[in-house]
């Protein structure tokens, strides 16, 4: 069972490669699906096919869906929505308003994230691709289970036990709408699924992220972040597709200059994420759009190899001891050692800061309730230093 996940800054053409890396997978003979989380669905225009809400085949071997978004949101949803339009309309707002404010932002599209769980564990399919929402939206949607298990560990147990004791006094004095033992489950249930999206697209022998950029100054900026911050949160990406490279065969004149910015920023591109594997796609003398001309753009993708191949297998996280301190080390290439916070909780959680995101990380036993010397930067490595006890000995 592999999923491969493509995400990029809007405009990349990474649907063009999530479609053509899926037509390629079911030309090989595997089971696959190809679906979006962009709300925005791209897909059909993609294939210039239908595509449904029920899984749509659209080659041999080769199903497309689009999610069908609010049965998904009633299906992991309903229940705490309901709760959350009774407290709106208890402020005085109207019942549709408050039924359109009771929707998260992002709840559509962690309703799409989920269904690739349910895909998964169907067992009809061999290859689940996703072709994500660009970037910025991708990076949330993947931090959000771990922020929910944690709220479902430490905060809904303290709401629960208040809701026993102050409930029935809240509710005779000011009459407002409380949240009942079948509200807690549902919440529970939602995160629970969030855990299992969380643990299924953060296994790195199923669940693969690739980066889809330009050879273009900006583009390629923000596949350094995206590459951040899924290590951040320990996704595993093995692939870099530069796509829209200008042939060599073109001749030059009007695309001179083009062809010179581009072998600079490839060049830049193989610097920065090395060794990731990074494949390039050329610039096509049509649209890619349709079945025939994905399969040009998958055979130019990946020639003779299997998309399906995990290109490239990298640690998460490490601890090692060496002279009395431990080390824990974290690979997060492209930040700067200025740029990193670290903030203790608990005795057994870390808080790491980089700029506007956070990651709650649990830390292994053997460093729990151990004192944080200090941290630094190395190799593309966040290495934060904790004093082992008096006593222990050993390297490891």
């Amino acid at each position: 069972m592999r999923i491969l996940m493509f995400t990029g800054k809007g405009g990349v053409g990474k649907t063009s490669v999530s479609a053509a890396t899926a037509l390629r997978s079911a030309d090989l003979g595997y089971r696959t699906m190809v679906l979006s989380t962009d709300p925005a669905h791209s897909l059909a225009d993609s294939f210039e096919l239908a595509i449904g809400n029920e899984p749509t085949l659209l080659a041999p071997n080769l199903w497309g869906q689009e999610i069908d978004l609010l049965h998904q949101m009633e299906l992991h949803w309903g229940r705490v929505q309901e709760y959350m339009s009774a407290i709106f309309m208890w402020r005085g707002m109207s019942d549709l308003v408050a039924e359109e404010t009771s929707v998260l932002p992002g709840m559509e599209e962690l309703a799409s994230l989920m269904q690739i769980t349910a895909l998964a564990e169907s067992g009809l399919y061999d290859v689940i691709v996703v072709d994500c929402a660009p970037t910025g939206a991708t990076l949330q949607l993947l931090a959000f289970p771990e922020l929910a298990r944690w709220y479902l560990d430490k905060i809904i147990p303290f709401q629960k036990a208040a809701i026993k004791v102050a409930g029935p006094m809240l509710k005779r004095m000011i009459e407002v709408p409380l949240p009942d033992e079948d509200l807690f489950q549902s919440i529970e249930d939602l995160v629970l699924q969030l855990h299992r999206v969380s643990d299924l697209l953060g296994d790195p022998a199923t669940s693969s992220m690739r980066l889809v950029l330009n050879p273009e100054k900006m583009v390629v900026k923000e596949a350094q972040r995206a590459l951040t911050y899924l290590s951040l949160y320990g996704y595993a990406t093995d692939l870099v597709v530069c796509n829209r490279m200008i042939p060599t065969t073109v001749s030059d004149g009007y695309f001179a200059n083009w062809k010179e910015i581009q072998a600079k920023y490839r060049l830049f591109v193989e610097e920065s994420f090395s060794p990731l594997p990074i494949l390039d796609v050329p610039w096509f003398d049509d649209e890619v759009v349709g079945v025939e001309m994905l399969r040009r753009m998958g055979a130019a993708l990946y020639d003779a190899q299997d998309p399906t191949t995990i290109f490239y297998t990298g640690k998460s996280q490490e601890v090692r001891k060496t002279n009395g301190v431990y080390q824990l080390r974290l690979p997060l290439p492209f930040v700067e050692k200025s740029d990193i916070k670290l903030t203790r909780s608990m005795h057994d959680e870390l808080i790491v800061h980089i700029g506007n995101w956070k990651r709650n990380i649990a830390l292994p036993r053997v460093l729990a309730g151990l004192p944080v010397q200090g941290a630094r930067y190395e190799e593309r490595d966040l290495v934060i230093l904790f004093k082992a006890q008096e006593g222990v000995n050993g390297d490891q």
